[in-house]
């Protein structure tokens, strides 16, 4: 694993990683979820190193500020911890989910695989859907969400949503909260805000209702929708919600949706069969493109 550096149109560096090099044909580039990185989330660095070792490779794709590791006590286990984006900027999406594809791009990959986790999946759904060029091949949405229901589910959300406005109109935005957002993250007044405020991510609103559809039917490229059968923010049935966001894309009978078994949302404990998964999801394209 290397560290990878990119730089967006407005000029932010933005810091990911990569496992295996350009002399691969395929690249999967995965947009990372909120608190998410690839030295705090074992998940993604599993799927990396499968990749790599089986000739594809993988960028590790940190939005923003999600590189950064900050230092917090957990009170609940009297322990040091490490987690990832604190300090976000949801209106930025477009911007640094492309910077990373057409990195890809000019890296001379033949084939580029989009893929996300979490919050990563919602913004890769943003960028799919809106963007006007045919860069990437096919998709992989893993574990998305739907934020107006995520809100009302995570702990201390009216909480924190309270103390951030709060703290914004007295110009402290940039301070971050003195309680974990959602009961697992730290994280500043203004991304608190941002996070509720995001309509461009609002895009999977199976559950609320609330949000919109049109970017998943714009994808162009067909692709997979993977989500563990215990996830416990897409409600009683994760299947049913991802069969759901595939009906809503142009050819649904042409993408997949896989459940992973007795998997979590944040696939605890089965990051091997995560990256299993994602490996299959690859061999499934590249079937389709020997046909």
């Amino acid at each position: 694993m290397d560290i990878l550096k990119v730089t967006t149109p407005r000029g932010l560096e933005l810091k990911g990683a990569i496992f295996g090099n350009n002399s691969n044909d395929t690249v999967l580039i995965m947009l990372t979820g909120i608190c998410s990185n690839v030295f705090q989330n074992e998940l993604l660095y599993t799927t990396g190193k499968l990749l790599s070792e089986n000739g594809i490779t993988c960028i590790i794709a940190h939005a923003h500020d999600s590189f950064s590791c900050f230092a917090y006590s957990d009170f609940s286990t009297g322990k040091q911890r490490h987690a990832g984006t604190f300090n976000d900027d949801f209106n930025m999406v477009y911007e640094d989910v492309e910077t990373y594809v057409k990195y890809a791009r000019e890296m001379g990959f033949e084939n580029i695989i989009l893929a996300g986790h979490s919050l990563g999946s919602n913004k890769i759904i943003h960028y799919l859907g809106n963007t006007p060029d045919n860069f990437v091949d096919y998709f992989i949405v893993s574990s998305p969400v739907d934020i107006m229901h995520w809100w009302t589910v995570m702990p201390n959300i009216d909480s924190c949503f309270t103390m951030a406005k709060n703290w914004v109109e007295e110009g402290r935005g940039d301070d971050i909260l003195p309680f974990l957002f959602g009961g697992f993250s730290p994280m500043t007044a203004n991304t608190v805000l941002g996070f509720y405020n995001a309509d461009n991510l609002k895009n999977c609103p199976v559950l609320s209702g609330q949000g919109e559809t049109n970017s998943l039917y714009n994808i162009k490229p067909n692709g997979s929708f993977v989500i563990g059968s215990r996830d416990s923010v897409t409600g009683e049935s994760p299947k049913r919600f991802m069969e759901t966001l595939n009906s809503w894309t142009r050819d649904p009978k042409h993408n997949q949706v896989i459940e992973v078994e007795n998997a979590s949302h944040i696939f605890f404990g089965k990051h091997k069969e995560y990256a299993d998964t994602i490996m299959g999801c690859i061999e499934h394209y590249k079937s389709l493109c020997a046909v």
